[in-house]
């Protein structure tokens, strides 16, 4: 696997998202209230609309466009039910938030 630093990990807040571009993919990063970081496609699937600008309360995405909504710990759609957000391996290192973008992480991991 071959992670890339995308920012420290100081810079992020618990409930919070923040996208970013990394190797002609929109990653992005969602931080939910009592989860783990994680990263996750930066695209709506339902439109490949970008989700720089979603809505995030610290449990669910909502993509600004259709209102499409995805749980903020693993991805999964809320509304509605039948996709999800793929995931890209996390790790944490040095202070630092790395993901390897040619990693898709199976849903139940």
């Amino acid at each position: 696997m071959a992670f890339t630093k995308l920012c420290k990990l100081a810079d992020l807040l618990q409930g919070a998202s923040a996208a970013f571009a990394l190797d002609g993919r929109e990653i992005l990063l969602l931080w939910p209230y009592d989860g783990a970081l994680k990263a996750f496609q930066g695209t709506c699937p339902h439109q490949e609309i970008s989700l720089a600008d979603a809505l995030f309360d610290g449990r669910v995405l909502m993509c600004q466009a259709h209102r499409w909504a995805f749980n903020g710990c693993d991805g999964r759609s809320v509304a509605p039910h039948f996709c999800q957000l793929a995931q890209y391996a996390l790790r944490i290192e040095d202070g630092g938030v790395l993901v390897d973008v040619a990693s898709v992480v199976p849903p139940d991991a």
